[in-house]
């Protein structure tokens, strides 16, 4: 089961006592409308204020304890006119970012309570977010989920750690993380490990364990084509052990996600990662059901945390793909990269059964003279939302690019797919914008991203983070 979000509530009403309990139903009964209705969308666990605020005391022991129960994120609520001092003193013990929100009830001055709080709010320099409507208007609540999703989002990353294998891949500036950026921003801790770490600790793993995983992967997936060279049953197995490594580690060092440079050194002397990355970005493995752990290949570090920002929203697997070639008779950008491919993708699925048997595992060659499994599947079709965090000049900005994966059939897909990387990966990309101004402005060869539209949810998260949001669209 998916963790819910956890949003603090908490009403506000008049100073004066006889107001108040005039008016104190009128409130909680907005609030009880508000509440429910989160917590029917599944993926809302709602921490209410025990009482409607009307004096300074309450708002400051009902705020303080919304964040000793743990919420992420705050919406104050206005039905009827409403002291403003009570929020600018809730303010300063609630756990942010604050959403204020004023229902629909003409009969008393809900939105007037809530333009004069958040006026007071701006002038002491509190950053928050307004909206207004009818809680059950499915447009009034999407937007109020974007803001739940983005702002806890923030919130989660705000001490996460980072564990980057190895340093900068084929020379690639933009994978390598900017340290004191990460911190200052988004409060994300760097931890940086050597690759070896991953080439030792495989040595470690029982054989028994590392077969068991093949024999699995063996009666799931579609093929496994052995070649006697670059794969072999012995081959697929360290690759097993490095994904059992790694988990390994990143439970010891208790890291959130993480990046392997893999090229050149585990590549061209060991084995690659690829089998490492999927299963690590998916749902589960041959051992069972798992929280996918955002990988990025090339030690792509501001993918990585791309990738985990699109997982803590949607949370779901996270795709990582070059943006590879552009299919002109089909208006498509094939999405293609040796590795980070979660077999998820293959199915749209949190089932191994439905994905894996859509899975192909080829020889790795050319490329990666020390061979093991690519993991190859064409990804379903559906609604995506993709993009990037860069840099310009030391800003950074979330480009976001929002598609459609599109399927032509399985021969079509095969064909397409084959005469351009015939034993990876791939998913065909039907954009909003032009090719043109995608290459005149997308600054990076790596691409990122989540089935759905969650275009709003990137924008509030830039909105809360401070940085720039460039839509392409």
């Amino acid at each position: 089961m998916k963790e819910k979000y956890k949003v603090g509530l908490i009403s506000f009403s008049d100073g004066r006592e006889y107001v108040h309990r005039e008016l104190e139903g009128i409130v909680k009964k907005f609030e009880d409308e508000i509440a429910k209705t989160l917590e029917e969308t599944g993926e809302v666990e709602v921490i209410r204020a025990k009482e409607v605020v009307w004096k300074p005391s309450i708002a400051k022991r009902e705020a303080r304890r919304l964040a000793e129960e743990g919420a992420e994120v705050t919406i104050f609520n206005y039905a009827v006119w409403a002291f403003p001092h009570f929020t600018v003193l809730a303010s300063k013990f609630a756990p942010g970012p604050f959403l204020l929100f004023s229902n629909i009830n003409p009969q008393y001055p809900g939105m007037v309570a809530m333009l004069s709080a958040a006026g007071a709010l701006e002038q002491d320099g509190t950053k928050h977010y307004r909206m207004w409507g009818n809680i059950k208007d499915e447009k009034v609540l999407r937007k109020v989920m974007a803001f739940i999703r983005a702002g806890s989002t923030y919130k989660k990353l705000r001490g996460q750690r980072y564990g980057v294998f190895g340093g900068r891949s084929m020379g690639m500036y933009t994978a390598v993380p900017n340290v004191d950026l990460w911190n200052k921003i988004f409060g994300v801790d760097v931890e940086h490990i050597d690759q070896f770490e991953i080439v030792r600790r495989s040595q470690l793993i029982p054989d028994e364990r590392a077969r068991k995983g093949r024999l699995w992967i063996e009666e799931k997936a579609k093929a496994v084509h052995y070649d006697g060279k670059y794969l072999t049953p012995e081959k697929l197995e360290l690759q097993i052990k490095s994904y059992h490594a790694v988990r390994e580690i990143v439970e010891e060092m208790e890291l959130d996600f993480v990046g392997i440079k893999g090229q050149l050194e585990l590549t061209e002397h060991f084995v690659t990662m690829d089998v490492t990355e999927a299963f690590l970005n998916d749902p589960y493995d041959w051992e069972g059901k798992h929280e996918p752990i955002v990988c990025a290949t090339e030690a792509d570090s501001d993918g990585a945390l791309t990738m985990q920002i699109f997982k803590l929203i949607a949370k779901t697997p996270v795709l990582f793909a070059d943006v590879r070639h552009y299919v002109e008779e089909y208006d498509v950008l094939d999405l293609c990269n040796s590795g980070n491919h979660a077999t998820y993708f293959a199915a749209r699925s949190f089932d191994p059964d439905e994905n894996m048997k859509k899975v192909e595992f080829y020889p790795q060659t050319f490329y990666f003279p020390a061979g093991g499994a690519a993991v190859k599947h064409i990804a379903a079709p559906g609604k995506v939302t993709l993009g990037r965090l860069t840099r310009e000049d030391g800003r950074y900005r979330f480009t976001v690019v929002p598609g459609e994966f599109v399927d032509f059939g399985e021969e079509k897909n095969y064909e397409i797919a084959d005469s351009i990387q015939n034993n990876w990966p791939h998913a065909f990309l039907k954009m909003e914008t032009p090719i043109d101004e995608f290459l005149a402005k997308y600054s990076s060869n790596h691409i990122h991203g989540v089935y759905g539209d969650y275009v709003e949810e990137i924008k509030t998260f830039c909105e809360i983070a401070g940085i720039d949001f460039v839509l392409m669209k």
